[in-house]
């Protein structure tokens, strides 16, 4: 018995890659690391907010909210959101990640100054920065992705490639530290992507 034991221990390895090879490792953990997500305070994305958000917090980061007020956000599926601070009380130095979420609300901060000071500020700093949906425009009128690959919501392609991006058309687009993404189905990978970026 010990015999045979000893002739398939060589074996071992192999035989635990075909049973375990299957399954994915565990998502990294970011503790410590804080994480800003800005919302409109009407019709942001309900999911692009949601899924974001539950993924980091999962993984141990801490997530504020911010929006240009400090009343219950409502999202464009009807989600209830408390905002934590307002996007003129910023400090883009206490996070880790600053996040622009999408839908219809989110055009308010396309040619929005503070919103572009902000985006500015945290990808001068090495900040992570995402942004999804509609919310890439604001990168991309905010100078920050020219000569960059990026994705957006369909219809904004044109909008963000007459400020010099390079639209690839992906669900998720990671150029640098910068991370865009096309939309609410997209929502979750963005978060992981967010959370791949921040455990680097």
């Amino acid at each position: 018995m010990v015999q045979r034991l000893l002739f398939l221990l060589p074996t071992l390895p192999l035989l635990l890659l075909a049973t375990c090879g299957g399954e994915k490792p565990p998502p990294p953990r970011v503790e410590g690391k804080k994480v800003l997500m800005i919302i409109a305070p009407k019709n942001f994305r309900d999911e692009e907010l949601l899924e974001p958000k539950g993924v980091l917090t999962q993984a141990g980061a801490v997530v504020e909210v911010a929006s240009t007020s400090l009343d219950t956000a409502v999202g464009m599926l009807g989600m209830k959101v408390g905002v934590d601070l307002l996007v003129d009380s910023v400090r883009v130095a206490d996070y880790d990640a600053v996040i622009f979420v999408g839908g219809m609300g989110a055009s308010q901060y396309w040619d929005d100054p503070r919103a572009h000071s902000i985006a500015q500020e945290a990808y001068q700093r090495g900040k992570v920065l995402g942004a999804i949906c509609i919310a890439p425009v604001t990168l991309a009128n905010a100078g920050l992705l020219r000569e960059r690959r990026a994705t957006v919501w369909a219809s904004e392609k044109e909008k963000i490639e007459a400020q010099g991006a390079k639209y690839t058309g992906s669900s998720v687009q990671v150029d640098g530290r910068i991370i865009t993404a096309d939309g609410p189905t997209s929502a979750r990978e963005f978060g992981e992507t967010i959370l791949k970026a921040l455990s680097q």
